[in-house]
């Protein structure tokens, strides 16, 4: 049996990094989109996220907290959770394949796979629970937050997201080690002369202060 590894959320300023494990039957034959989760619509990615679920061997889905991520670095938080994944799944693989150019320590024989989730199915599954379970994780963040936006941009860093974390400072599900890079002053005054007029905030005593530290 062979399982497929991939993660979403390794380039956001913000949120979990999510990691999957999946084992699809060999001779399955899905009736939705199993690709690429960038390649799928949101309404597509729900269906195959439903369909992998349901068909699957075996799968496991990792969460690690943006604090993790800051504690061991984002490279190390994400091979740590591929192994973890393959760890904890069952029945256990006989063989991995793992999207990406790097191995993470394993106990079954891999193979790493540039662009893997483009190349397999079964990397492919592993991708569309990673990117539905963290986008979901978003939305409540959202709505537990409404002040970041995140619902709208999943912690990536557009233009509503960098501003926001410039008017606002970071969240408690913001990345400190990715923050601290973020945003510069010069940086924060071009945005805001880009900004729609409607959505600046008003100049004066009631902005919030730039609170942004690496700490």
């Amino acid at each position: 049996m062979v399982a497929g590894v991939d993660e979403a959320g390794r380039g956001p300023l913000a949120g979990p990094l999510v990691v999957a494990a999946v084992i699809l039957p060999q001779r399955w034959r899905p009736r939705v989109p199993i690709d690429d989760s960038k390649r799928l619509t949101p309404a597509q990615r729900e269906a195959a996220y439903g369909a992998v679920r349901r068909h699957a061997l075996g799968w496991r889905v990792v969460v690690i907290s943006p604090q993790e991520v800051d504690r061991v670095n984002i490279l190390n938080a994400t091979l740590q959770g591929m192994a973890l994944a393959l760890a904890r799944i069952k029945p256990a693989p006989d063989f991995a394949l793992v999207d990406g150019n790097r191995l993470p320590e394993l106990q079954v024989p891999a193979r790493a796979l540039v662009q893997g989730d483009a190349r397999s199915r079964t990397i492919a599954a592993a991708s569309i629970l990673a990117k539905v379970v963290r986008d979901r994780l978003m939305a409540v963040y959202g709505a537990r937050f409404p002040q970041w936006g995140f619902e709208r941009h999943k912690g990536y860093p557009t233009l509503e997201h960098r501003y926001a974390l410039a008017a606002h400072g970071p969240s408690p599900i913001h990345r400190r080690s990715f923050c601290a890079k973020a945003l510069s002053e010069s940086e924060r005054k071009r945005m805001e002369s880009q900004w729609p007029a409607e959505n600046r905030l008003e100049r004066g005593a009631n902005r919030p202060p730039l609170n942004i530290s690496s700490g």
